[in-house]
């Protein structure tokens, strides 16, 4: 029979190992919390896009998450877990109820252009010799819902080089061109006489983040704001079956390089599932409204912080070696969304 002090031994390793790993990434933790909080104080105060100001506050501090720092183990722990744990937290912000609101051909159309805008970013990287990975990121946060989609795509896309310079390279151009966008597209809708629910549909299709698609659609009228916002979330919930089939054909298809395809049980990463399942308890009803309300604000927070945490991993320095056809890239992918939707849109006038 076990004496008392060797029963207690293995709660007390356990209890050791678990302080020492606290120790060891909390300090590189508690700096991508603070940059979060900077960059939320930010958007509140100034209405800069929080994303975006996570990432450029990282990227100043980048130096903190160099080898040998105390804030390192953290850093990079934070920009792969807390990441997950984000993207699962999303799919409790997703309804896809809302898909049946839009009628059939309109419905159609969105996702229509969703589908060709990320084949059109794979074929035009592979023709500008693009890693088909970033142009897939690319593709997809342009397609669906800027940062966000970005975020949870390259938490599915098998592992290369430079994945954090592409992630935040990705989102600072998606940000910059949905900011443009807010401003010209409703003069483009009002040039091409579209009417409330035309002009609702082309700036919720189009534009990548929330925020600047309900500014610019209330900013036309209340009607267009309100289509335009559910067009949106319409392509918001479109992420789930995204980033569940990304998932599966890199995996099955062993797609990262040199990659064996992986069993039936590994085919799905635990939080893509996680996120799936939130999803379809929203959808049906089951997920009560203020665990939804918590798992979205909780979502927010921790894909910021993770996002804070990319950026601490990117060196300004990086950006020296990133060539011009990969911002062009995002630039044609934005054209190419908006056209896709505004042929669309005639065509349905007609």
């Amino acid at each position: 029979m076990l004496n008392q002090t060797e029963q207690l031994a293995p709660a007390t390793t356990l209890s050791q190992s678990l302080r020492k790993f606290a120790a060891a990434h909390f300090p590189g933790f508690a700096v991508a919390v603070l940059i979060a909080i900077s960059a939320q104080f930010l958007s509140d105060h100034y209405g800069a896009p929080a994303t975006l100001m996570a990432l450029l506050l990282g990227m100043s501090l980048s130096f903190l998450s160099e080898s040998g720092t105390r804030t390192a183990p953290g850093i990079h722990l934070t920009g792969r877990v807390v990441l997950r744990f984000g993207v699962a937290l999303l799919g409790a912000r997703l309804s896809l109820g809302v898909l049946s609101d839009l009628g059939p051909s309109l419905l159609c159309l969105v996702i229509a252009a969703l589908a060709s805008t990320i084949l059109f970013a794979i074929v035009v990287g592979k023709i500008a010799h693009i890693d088909w990975r970033l142009s897939l990121l690319t593709g997809g946060a342009v397609a669906i819902c800027g940062a966000s989609a970005a975020v949870a795509l390259n938490a599915v896309l098998p592992p290369r080089q430079n994945s954090d310079r592409d992630l935040a390279l990705t989102i600072v151009a998606i940000t910059l061109l949905s900011t443009s966008a807010m401003v010209l597209y409703p003069v483009l809708a009002s040039h091409l006489q579209f009417d409330a629910k035309e002009s609702g549909v082309f700036i919720g299709g189009t534009i990548h983040d929330v925020a600047q698609v309900v500014g610019a659609g209330f900013a036309m009228s209340d009607e267009t704001g309100q289509i335009a916002t559910l067009v949106k979330i319409v392509r918001i919930s479109l992420l789930a079956p995204t980033i569940i089939a990304v998932s599966i054909l890199v995996t099955v298809l062993g797609a990262g390089a040199g990659q064996k395809p992986q069993k039936s049980g590994q085919v799905i990463p635990g939080f893509v599932l996680g996120f799936a399942f939130l999803a379809a308890l929203k959808s049906m009803g089951f997920l009560p409204a203020a665990a939804g309300d918590v798992a979205n604000d909780l979502s927010r927070w921790l894909l910021l912080t993770a996002l804070g945490a990319v950026g601490l991993k990117t060196s300004v320095k990086e950006f020296a070696s990133i060539r011009p056809s990969h911002v062009t890239l995002a630039l044609l992918a934005t054209v190419f969304l908006a056209a896709f939707i505004v042929v669309g849109l005639v065509w349905y006038r007609g």
